[in-house]
């Protein structure tokens, strides 16, 4: 019969405020849609979904989901040798939600090919985490706030963002306590979007996106809280 077996109509989805299509129907690159604000119930939906924004300044929103995507398993991530000989000497003081804008803003410093980490984006992140949905750690070095981290959560799932340093392993020392902090409370899925030489040093490995949707549906229903 003519219609039982057509697949679904990508564009179906899209709505105000869900602005993508499904991620099974990115580009090879792996948008899945351009547009939209970013508004909190639209980027808790988009990291519900296995999609995150991020474009440069100037341009509409650009909404993705990249294939493969970049994971650290939260129960076997690596603490490099050296980096764990600095935590030990207790040099770093480590805060959680305290400067989460101040976070953000360092992450744009010194990024000689340009920053997507605009002014709107963090007006958006810093509403979301006054929702309780974003956060941020601060790594401290006496009074100067020495490097950081950010991301969103919604339930077991994190997806780390970006992170800095003005201090030698600051940036790294903020990771560490991250994921530890993520282990400690029962999450499931730590994001890291790709794989990098730094994520790498800490065990981030390369899932497919049908595997990183599999992990995720079951990550955004864990009743886990990162307070």
């Amino acid at each position: 019969m003519d219609g039982v077996n057509d697949p679904l109509d990508p564009f179906a989805a899209l709505a105000p405020d869900r602005p993508w299509v499904p991620p099974e129907y990115a580009t090879p690159e792996g948008i899945v849609g351009v547009g939209g604000e970013l508004y909190p119930e639209t980027l808790l939906k988009a990291y519900s979904a296995g999609v995150f924004p991020w474009f440069n300044p100037g341009d509409p929103v650009i909404w993705w989901s990249p294939d493969p995507r970049g994971v650290i398993p939260l129960d076997s991530f690596h603490v490099p040798r050296r980096l764990a000989a600095t935590i030990r000497q207790n040099k770093f003081r480590v805060t959680v939600n305290t400067r989460f804008a101040e976070v953000m803003r360092g992450c744009a410093e010194n990024r000689d090919d340009g920053t997507w980490v605009t002014d709107e984006m963090v007006d958006a992140y810093t509403l979301l985490h006054r929702l309780g949905h974003a956060h941020s750690l601060e790594v401290w070095y006496g009074e100067e706030l020495a490097g950081g981290i950010y991301g969103v959560s919604v339930g077991g799932l994190f997806a780390g963002e970006s992170m800095f340093h003005r201090v030698r392993d600051a940036s790294k020392v903020a990771l560490v306590a991250l994921l530890t902090r993520l282990r400690d409370r029962g999450f499931l899925l730590f994001d890291t979007q790709i794989v990098n030489d730094h994520t790498a040093q800490f065990g981030a490995v390369d899932i497919s996106r049908t595997e990183y949707l599999k992990r995720l549906r079951v990550a955004v229903k864990a009743e886990v809280k990162f307070g």
